[in-house]
Formats: C-alpha cells, structure tokens, sequence
C-alpha cells in the first residue's frame, strides 16, 4: 500500500532518463530522510569488517583441518614412528606439505570462501567438495605420470576425512552466520528497483527470510519523479520510495545501500544496464536483478552467454522416468527400515491407544494421490471416537486461512494424541501407504477430497507426484503456514525435486519433529 503525501504522476517513458542516472536530486522537492555519508560509510566498513573476519575464520579452520588431515594420512601410510620420531624422509615430508598447500589453494581457487555462497543453498557445500577432489585428482595423475607410488594411502584417508570435516566446518559457520542474521545483524542494505508489484514482491520475499541476508532499504519506481516523502507499507514495516530512475545514485548514497536489486529490467533496456553497471563500479555497490521467475531450484538454472546476451535457461522439473524409478526404490528401501527400527514405539503406541480410549487403533482417511486417485491414509487415532461427526459443530473455529481445517486445541483430541501429534508419532503408519506405492517419504501434504475439488489449475499441479509423509510444509512450520505458503512450497518440491532435495528435507524432519513447533 502506497501512503502518499500528493498526486502521483501518470508514468512516463523514461526515453533519455536511464542515460541521467547520475543526475542530481531535484530541488524544492521534498526527501526522504536519509542517513548521512558518514553513517553509510560506517554500514559499509561494518559488512566489509564481518566478511573479513568470516572470510578470516574459514581461512583458519580450514588450515587446521586440511593440516589435521594430512597428518592423519601420513600417520596411517608411514606408521607412528615416522610421524613421532621425525624419521620420515624429506621427500615425504615436502610431499605432505605440498598436498596442504594444493588443497588451500583449490579451496581458494574455488572460492569457497565467498560470503556470497552462504545463502545459495548446497553451492557452499559442493565447492568445498569439488575443491577437495579436485586436489587428490590432480595429485593422482601427477604421481600416475611420475610413477611415484604414496598418493593410495592419502587418498583413503585425507580424502573422505578431510572433505568431510570441511562440509561440517562449513555447516557450523553457516548456522552462526544464520542465528547472526536472524537477530538483525550481517545485513546487506538494498535498495529495490521497479514497478510497484514487482518491488513489493521482492521486497516481501527478502523480508520473510531474514537469515537471506537482505534488508529492503528503500524502493525505487521508475517514471516516479523525485522523492515525495511516500512509501511502501511491506510486512508491517514501512520502506520510504526514494523517487524514479534518474535519482538512483543519489537515492543509494542517501538510504545507505550496498545492493541495488532490479525486479524487472523493461524499464532499463540494455544499455541502461550496462550504464548502471559501470556507475555501481566504484561505488563498491552490489547489483542483483531478479528475472521474474519464483520457486526455481539452482540445479535447474544456467547462464548461457548468447550473442554477448547473458540467457537464464530454466530446466524443466524432472519427475518422470527414471527419476520417478530412483525416487520409488529409495521409498522403498527408506520406509521398510523405518518401519523395522520404529517397531517397538508402533507397539507401545498401540497399546497406549487402546488403553486410554474407546475404538480402533488406526485412523484411516480418505486421500487424494498421484494423478487424482483416492486412497485410504493411515494414521494412529489421536482423537475421540466418530470425530468427524462433530467438525460441523467446530467449523466457526478453524484457525486455518486456506481449504484446511485446524484448531490449536481441538477438544476432540486425546491426552495420548495430543503426545503423538507433538511428536508426529501418529504418522508413522503412513509409511505402510509407501511401501503400498500409495504415498512417497518426501512429497507434498496429502489433500483430502474436498481440498482437491476447490482446487485451481495451478494448485492441481500437486498431483503430479505422490503426496509426502514428509515434505517442504513439514520443515516450515507445519500447521502454522498460511495455505498460500503451503501450497507454493508444495508447487516448489514438484517443480525442482531431486534425490538431494529428499535427503535434505528428510534432516530437517528430524530437527522439526524434537522441534515441536507448528504440531497440533
């Protein structure tokens, strides 16, 4: 919502206004309230400062890592009292330290240092991986072409310890970098630009994932004209509009920006673009542009260079075939071991069912699966007997904002229940629908008939894949998300899902599931 102080002029073509980016501010106009050059500079030193001292700490960790690694291989090949006594060779010991400085400087080669790999998902991870064995690769055929026989005994030892360490060290700087981020700090100020849903959109996105490092700053429109004292009412917080496309440069000095991020660049053309990227240059500004699409996993995007034109191409989701074949022998494989491990709680939770209430043990609920087909959900019985013939009575009180049905404290609940549901005990009969091929480990929330029947075209994209006993909805809050965010991230994990993705999500379940949050 736009609050506005005056009439907001009819926008024009911008024609000459992206060649005066560097254009002074209007005068007689009134401003936004900015921070001085000295309070922009001390936002500026201050991010430079704690991604040095980042870049700083992994340089250390690393070192002590890949150290310890070497040493443990070279303890494992040559035996203790070549490690203790110093008996060693120079040869080998110049060929440990070599294979330090090889792997320091693959992982620097691969910028696996960067503070811009922190928030990009599993990139982090897969430069540190690609680094390590790009560094035992080379030193195999190295010593493949030297004849040389010591790199097995490294290999076996140095590789998988040392890489493993690494991804943990990643992990656990990331999480501090994460808790950092989520309490206002190691923020990176940005200044939006473009039309107003665009804008609203992006700036929306970055406000509800905190720990993404980018904190909307200011907004910029183009055809807007100078900064009139409006702005941007955005999740609760109010963004001031710096004005239109020729005050741009001004506008980043005057709220303090160190990211300019474009949401649709129609407003620029090409050489607007290439002008803003030349100016940004010495202002040590960042720039991000947004090109238009939500939701798209990093696996499923390229850059292509095309005639000097830098195209984004978007892989298409990979749910068929063989990937459907890979997903169904890993359902298979997963749900029967859980099953066997989780034998003695099934017991136990039976038995605390059938003791503390009347009816049967399991509940079964008719869902909607794969391509439309109903099926029989099982469930252990957390509530009171014949529950459903008193939701017409409840449905004043649902707390859900979409088709679900959700009460925090639903009377119908048992004391045992209420403790399965806590701890998502109640679901694990679910895991016979998988290995019936009715449902998957990870998938979207299985929906019921009537959800299914109010559904929209996009939203029928759920069916695709086999609804989840675990999913996306599970590891982001469970029965607190609003039905809009269920469903994008349910249409998430059908568009971009992969093995990876599963795993990943499957992790995260455990961590929800002690987490207790959203479980009603």
């Amino acid at each position: 919502m736009v609050v506005q102080q005056g009439q907001t002029p009819v926008p024009q073509p911008l024609g000459s206004a992206v060649g005066q980016l560097a254009g002074p501010l209007t005068s007689g106009q009134p401003e936004i309230a900015a921070p001085s050059d000295v309070e922009r500079s001390s936002r500026l030193a201050s991010r430079r400062q704690w991604e040095r001292r980042y870049t700083s700490n992994l340089r250390i960790t690393d070192t002590a890592i890949v150290i310890c690694a070497v040493l443990l291989a070279q303890y494992v090949r040559f035996g203790r009292t070549a490690v203790a006594e110093q008996a060693m060779s120079d040869y080998q010991t110049a060929y440990s330290a070599g294979l330090v400085v090889i792997w320091l400087a693959a992982l620097a080669g691969f910028r696996t240092r960067s503070p811009k790999y922190m928030s990009a998902g599993i990139e982090e991870y897969r430069r540190v991986v690609t680094a390590s064995f790009w560094t035992f690769g080379a030193v195999a055929m190295g010593e493949l072409l030297l004849k040389l026989e010591l790199s097995r005994g490294y290999l076996a030892v140095a590789l998988p310890v040392g890489t493993l360490c690494l991804v943990l060290n990643r992990w656990m700087w990331r999480d501090h970098v994460v808790r950092q981020r989520a309490s206002g700090r190691y923020q990176s100020a940005v200044l939006a630009i473009g039309d107003t849903e665009a804008v609203t959109n992006l700036a929306s996105e970055l406000a509800d994932d905190p720990c993404s490092g980018y904190q909307v700053v200011g907004i910029g429109i183009p055809a807007y004209g100078p900064p009139r004292g409006e702005y941007l009412t955005i999740n609760g917080r109010e963004v001031p509009i710096v004005g239109g496309v020729p005050y741009l440069l001004d506008a980043i000095k005057g709220c303090g920006a160190d990211t300019v991020a474009i949401a649709g660049t129609e407003y620029f053309g090409v050489k607007g673009i290439r002008r803003l990227i030349w100016e940004l240059e010495p202002m040590n500004v960042e720039l991000l542009v947004s090109p238009g699409v939500m939701d798209v996993a990093r696996s499923r995007l390229a850059v292509r260079p095309i005639a000097g034109l830098p195209l984004l191409c978007i892989d298409k989701p990979q749910y068929q075939g063989a990937k459907r074949l890979q997903k169904r022998v890993f359902d298979f494989c997963f749900a029967s071991v859980a099953l066997t491990v989780a034998s003695p709680v099934l017991v136990v939770t039976a038995l605390a069912i059938k003791l503390t209430s009347r009816g049967p043990v399991f509940y079964s609920s008719e869902r909607i699966g794969i391509d439309g087909k109903p099926f029989s959900m099982l469930k252990f019985r957390t509530m009171v007997e014949d529950a459903d013939k008193e939701l017409d009575t409840l449905l004043s009180a649902n707390e859900s904002d979409g088709l679900l049905f959700k009460i925090r404290n639903d009377p119908r609940v048992t004391p045992v229940g209420r403790f399965l549901r806590r701890f998502s005990i109640d679901e694990l009969p679910q895991f016979i629908n998988v290995l019936r091929q009715e449902m998957s480990v990870v998938g979207p929330r299985p929906p019921l008939r009537r959800e299914v029947e109010q559904y929209d075209d996009d939203v029928q994209r759920r069916l695709l894949v086999k609804p989840g006993v675990t999913g996306l909805w599970q590891v982001s809050g469970r029965s607190d998300l609003p039905w809009e965010k269920a469903v994008r991230l349910d249409l998430s994990y059908v568009d971009n899902w992969s093995m990876v993705t599963d795993i990943l999500i499957i992790a995260k379940t455990v961590r929800a599931v002690f987490g207790r949050s959203g479980a009603y």
